[in-house]
């Protein structure tokens, strides 16, 4: 069997695996390799989730297109696949990548620099769970 053999049948198994929602959609968590800083969230299908795991770009289903895209094709900010795992649950899956210039369409290294919220507290101070 060769590597490419063992990748498609590795992809093919976490496909199978996963529980994709009733649109047929798994929400995808992007984080960057090193730093661990969670870039964005997209959503895969299954197709989309066989191409990331087998080609090693990361591959989204573009919900208001219906459209596959591989970011950084137009943009450049490319993300190179470095590990993947399922959640305990199957239904979420989490991509570390090697991220190539911003993440966020903003210009934003990460989706969630745009829009911080102040943390609060629900516990009104200081306690144990």
């Amino acid at each position: 069997m060769t590597t490419a053999d063992a990748t498609t049948r590795a992809a093919e198994e976490a496909v199978a695996r996963a529980r994709f929602d009733a649109a047929g959609l798994l929400p995808a968590i992007i984080q960057e390799e090193g730093s661990g800083t969670v870039l964005m969230l997209g959503y895969m299908d299954a197709e989309a989730m066989r191409r990331t795991l087998t080609e090693g770009r990361v591959t989204f289903w573009s919900r208001s297109r219906q459209e596959y895209w591989r970011k950084g094709d137009t943009s450049g900010n490319a993300q190179f696949v470095r590990g993947a795992a399922l959640d305990c649950d199957a239904d979420a899956l989490l991509v570390t990548v090697h991220q190539i210039g911003p993440a966020c369409h903003t210009g934003a290294h990460a989706c969630f620099d745009v829009d911080p919220l102040a943390p609060t507290r629900g516990d009104g101070g200081e306690g144990t769970a």
